[in-house]
């Protein structure tokens, strides 16, 4: 190396990872509900997510999905989990200037080093409708729904009362559920799924809602009654179906 010359390289991602600890550890976390996340600005950056004590999952947003869309989703998550209600907790921080790409890997990393683990990172916890394909392997549900499992016994009012069509029904049901629900439609040339499109019989049957107070449970039930024998509602740990089938689940039940 000539005199004169010298060579510096600024770590720029480290330094970022050990402000941001250093910030996260001067915040109070706040309660993971609809409610509080709507207070939060929809932003680029990084966040923790805890249960109990324990921190239990780091993630990142960018500016097109900002820091109250990605919690508001893990919010309506953990809903009708009865062992998480009123103990998931928050601590969000947005980044102004640079990218937070890599920092969330760094993150998880130190956090790991620190505490062993993470325990919803790599869990499923962020994962979406695992899909038929899932369901006709009977794989085994993943570490977070299968420790956090959705209730349906859970009472509320989920559906208008009265007489309306199975297809409406189900809509309404599913626009108000914190998890997945996923019903037969009809198929296209090539064998796959018209996701806006019902089965013909859903759009022709006829269900008459109870009024509250309702169930999932009673509500499928009064469903699949409406649309007939050869109808099976299934719940699994994380999501529920209703399809035309006669189908035995390893990991789901009947309803």
């Amino acid at each position: 190396m000539p005199v004169g010359y010298s060579e510096f390289e600024f770590d720029l991602p480290g330094a970022l990872r050990t402000e941001l600890i250093h910030q996260f550890d001067s915040v109070d976390a706040g309660l993971l509900l609809p409610e509080v996340v709507r207070e939060v600005a929809d932003v680029q950056g990084v966040y923790q997510l805890f249960h109990g004590d324990e921190l239990v999952y780091v993630g990142k947003t960018d500016a097109e999905a900002g820091l109250r869309t990605r919690l508001m989703r893990h919010a309506k998550k953990i809903l009708h989990r009865p062992t998480l209600t009123g103990s998931v907790r928050f601590k969000a921080i947005r980044i102004m200037v640079f990218t937070a790409m890599d920092l969330e890997t760094q993150l998880i990393k130190h956090y790991k080093a620190v505490h062993g683990s993470v325990l919803w990172n790599g869990s499923g916890f962020g994962a979406n409708d695992p899909g038929r394909k899932r369901e006709k392997t009977n794989r085994r549900p993943e570490g977070f729904d299968d420790s956090h499992p959705i209730n349906i016994d859970i009472v509320g009012e989920f559906v208008a009362p009265g007489e309306t069509t199975v297809d409406a029904a189900v809509f309404a049901l599913k626009l108000s559920l914190p998890y997945t629900l996923r019903y037969e439609t009809l198929r296209d040339a090539r064998g796959r799924a018209m996701r806006t499109q019902p089965h013909l019989e859903m759009r022709v049957a006829v269900v008459e809602i109870p009024p509250p107070p309702q169930t999932v449970r009673d509500l499928m039930g009064v469903i699949q009654r409406a649309l007939g024998p050869n109808w099976q509602a299934t719940v699994f740990a994380s999501h529920l179906i209703l399809y035309k089938e006669s189908e035995t689940y390893d990991y789901g039940t009947i309803i």
